[in-house]
C-alpha cells in the first residue's frame, strides 16, 4: 500500500535516480555518449569487466537511458537520444557546483592544468597557430571530432613529437570531463617544450555545447 497518494509517481521518478546511482553506470553512459559500441568495445573502453558491463547495460536500458540495435550477430548500444546527453552534462555541472568532494576528486585525478574553454577554442579554430589534437582512439576520432583536429592517440604521441610544429599552441582533448588521457598528453607535450593546454570538458563538453563537428 502506498504511504502517500503520489507515491506511485515518485517511484517512477526514482527509476532514473536508481539508474544513475552507480559509478559504473555513469562511466558507461559517458563512454556511450561519444559513440555507439558493442558490449565488448564498451567494456574495453570503460575499463570494466565484460560480464559486469552487460548487467549494468540492462539496468540502463530498463530506465530508457540507452538503446540498442542488432547488426548481424553483433549488438550495438548507444544513448537513447540527445536528451540523455544534455541531461548528463547538466547533471555533472550541477554536481560540480554542489560537491566540494567531487571537485577535489577531479583535481586529484586530473591535476590542476588550466584548460581552454569550448568557446575559446571555437574562436581560435581559424588561427593557423592553433593545433587541435584528438588523443582518443582512431575509431573515436572517425566517429566525430573537433573541426580541423588531427588524430594522435596518446599511445602514439611520443613517436610523433618531432613531427609537431614547435611554435604551435596545442589544444589536446580526449573523451569527456573526467578523462585522464588529455592531461597526460598535455604534460608530455610540455615536458618537450610545447605550448599545450587541455580542452575543458573534452569532446563531450564540446559537443554538449553544440559546437561544430567533423566526421
Amino acid at each position: 500500500m502506498a504511504q502517500f497518494p503520489e507515491e506511485p509517481i515518485y517511484e517512477q521518478l526514482a527509476r532514473i535516480g536508481k539508474a544513475l546511482a552507480s559509478p559504473v553506470r555513469l562511466r558507461l553512459l559517458d563512454v556511450l555518449d561519444q559513440r555507439e559500441r558493442t558490449v565488448e568495445e564498451l567494456a574495453q573502453a570503460a575499463g570494466i569487466p565484460l560480464k559486469n558491463t552487460s548487467a549494468q547495460l540492462q539496468q540502463l536500458r530498463a530506465a530508457h537511458l540507452v538503446t540498442s540495435r542488432r547488426e548481424g550477430t553483433r549488438l550495438y548500444y548507444r544513448l537513447a537520444d540527445d536528451g540523455v546527453s544534455r541531461f548528463l552534462g547538466e547533471f555533472q555541472g550541477f554536481a560540480d557546483g554542489r560537491l566540494a568532494d567531487l571537485r577535489a576528486a577531479v583535481r586529484a585525478r586530473l591535476g590542476s592544468l588550466e584548460g581552454v574553454t569550448a568557446d575559446e577554442l571555437a574562436s581560435r579554430l581559424a588561427d593557423p597557430a592553433t593545433l587541435v589534437m584528438d588523443v582518443r582512439s582512431a575509431a573515436d576520432y572517425a566517429a566525430g571530432h573537433v573541426p580541423g583536429a588531427i588524430s594522435v592517440p596518446l599511445a602514439e604521441l611520443r613517436d610523433h613529437l618531432d613531427d609537431l610544429p614547435k611554435q604551435a599552441r596545442i589544444v589536446a582533448y580526449c573523451g569527456g570531463p573526467y578523462c585522464v588521457v588529455s592531461p597526460e598528453a598535455v604534460r608530455l607535450l610540455r615536458e618537450h617544450g610545447y605550448d599545450a593546454s587541455p580542452l575543458d570538458g573534452g569532446f563531450l563538453g564540446w559537443r554538449r555545447e553544440e559546437k561544430p563537428l567533423e566526421r
